[in-house]
């Protein structure tokens, strides 16, 4: 099993910056994708960002030229850097990862961003 802690979160003004950490931890053996994704209140979940073990990685239109995703493998960590945020980035955000040897997926706990003057 894998267990994944997000961190990072909190208020920021619009046109604020974060960065988003989720650290993985438990039987991580062989290659695995992370991804970002957020719920905002009402809304469902949605996709921001992918990155796979060789470091492709695919953003959501939404984000595009804002959000970055980036992994260290020597932490078992994957980043979500958030510049330029505007009210619509308001949302729960969740790690999630994928291992590529039992094609199993698990999730984050979540961690609050909140953006607002």
């Amino acid at each position: 099993q894998v267990q994944l802690v997000e961190s990072g979160g909190g208020l920021v003004q619009p046109g604020g910056s974060l960065r988003l950490s989720c650290a993985a931890s438990g039987s991580i053996l062989g290659g695995y994708a992370m991804g970002w994704y957020r719920q905002a209140p009402g809304k469902q979940r949605e996709f921001v960002a992918h990155i796979t073990s060789g470091g492709s990685t695919n953003v959501a239109d939404s984000v595009k030229g804002r959000f970055t995703i980036s992994r260290d493998n020597a932490k078992n960590t994957v980043y979500l850097q958030m510049n330029s945020l505007n009210s619509e980035d308001t949302a729960v955000y969740y790690c999630n990862v994928l291992l590529y040897a039992t094609s199993r997926q698990y999730w984050g706990q979540g961690t609050q961003v909140t953006v607002s003057s």
